[in-house]
């Protein structure tokens, strides 16, 4: 494989990788997949005979979970400061293979499907507020924003998700067979399905899990649905980026998964999460677990921020640990 600047800036992406387990996971897992490499090096390849910056787009932060199991709150914390320093620092590191270096534009979709986990809108516009603000306080230069209100300027949100759904959704039917049919449409239910339960679950009383389950599930398909208009949205607005993902992909997709924090669940985001200060580095757990732990909290400007466990011994594990789902 060549040592091209192309190659080796998708070879650093590469290896912060959320991988869905697979057949072809030995080569694409190590990096050495020509596969993987041809799929992307083209648009690289673009970027670099422009003489600018590479450009990322990622959906992601779209807003906390409701389930104070998994988080602290319905702001960002420390989670999010380190996923945004990661993306900013990746964007930097670029510039190693690269002089321009790269550029990630955060299309946060909390506004996209929120009627559908449970998050008001005005908490969704509050954490995105505090996104910003943070991205600022970390000198985020690399790193920009955009959501759905600057895809559909000046009407509701309700009409926005109308809009979003009637240009560019597939029937929720067609969503479900494809669930059914293939294994990595079927991994991605899996994944939103589980988060959804688990929300629900926490904020349902006298509730049997049966009919929790039942009723999540087919949130679940409206939540793809919606997820992939804005996906659709997102290629037809910025058609020449890469595209990146917060959820587990398969070998050889056309998305990138990645990894921003370390973590042992594949599927844990920010956002679902807290961060843990284990005595070795940061990673990302649900605050149940943190506190099973005996993690203590820590306050930052007045704030929840994140957990301490200093006695956790993790022996210097690598950045991702993955496990298989």
């Amino acid at each position: 494989m060549s040592g091209s600047p192309a190659d080796d800036i998708l070879r650093l992406v590469f290896s912060f990788r959320r991988l869905a387990h697979g057949p072809a996971d030995g080569a694409c897992a190590a990096g050495t997949c020509e596969e993987c490499f041809a799929l992307h090096r083209p648009k690289v390849e673009r970027f670099i005979e422009q003489g600018v910056p590479v450009h990322f787009v990622i959906p992601a932060f779209p807003a906390k979970s409701p389930n104070p199991q998994k988080v602290l709150g319905t702001l960002p914390d420390m989670a999010e400061r380190v996923s945004l320093e990661f993306l900013q620092e990746l964007c930097d590191y670029t510039r190693h293979y690269y002089e321009p270096g790269a550029r990630i534009t955060i299309c946060s979709d909390g506004h996209v499907f929120s009627d559908l986990v449970g998050v008001p809108d005005e908490t969704v516009h509050a954490y995105g507020a505090e996104l910003e603000s943070l991205l600022a306080a970390i000198g985020a230069d690399a790193i920009n924003t955009y959501g759905l209100e600057d895809a559909f300027p000046g009407f509701p949100f309700d009409e926005q998700r109308a809009m979003l759904t009637s240009q560019y959704a597939v029937p929720v039917e067609d969503v479900r067979a494809r669930a059914l049919a293939e294994p990595a449409a079927r991994n991605i239910f899996g994944g939103i399905h589980r988060f959804l339960f688990e929300d629900r679950m926490a904020l349902s009383t006298g509730r049997s899990r049966n009919s929790v389950r039942e009723e999540t599930k087919s949130l679940a398909y409206q939540v793809i649905q919606r997820s992939d208009a804005w996906s659709q949205l997102v290629e037809d607005f910025f058609p020449e980026a890469l595209r990146l993902s917060i959820h587990p992909q398969v070998s050889h997709s056309p998305k990138i998964g990645i990894h921003m924090m370390r973590t042992k669940d594949n599927w844990l985001t920010p956002w679902h999460g807290v961060a843990l200060d284990d005595g070795d580095g940061i990673r990302l757990v649900k605050r149940h677990e943190a506190e099973q732990l005996g993690a203590t909290l820590v306050m930052r400007g007045g704030r929840v921020s994140h957990y301490i466990a200093p006695n956790v011994s993790t022996s210097a594990k690598p950045l991702i640990e993955e496990v298989a789902s």
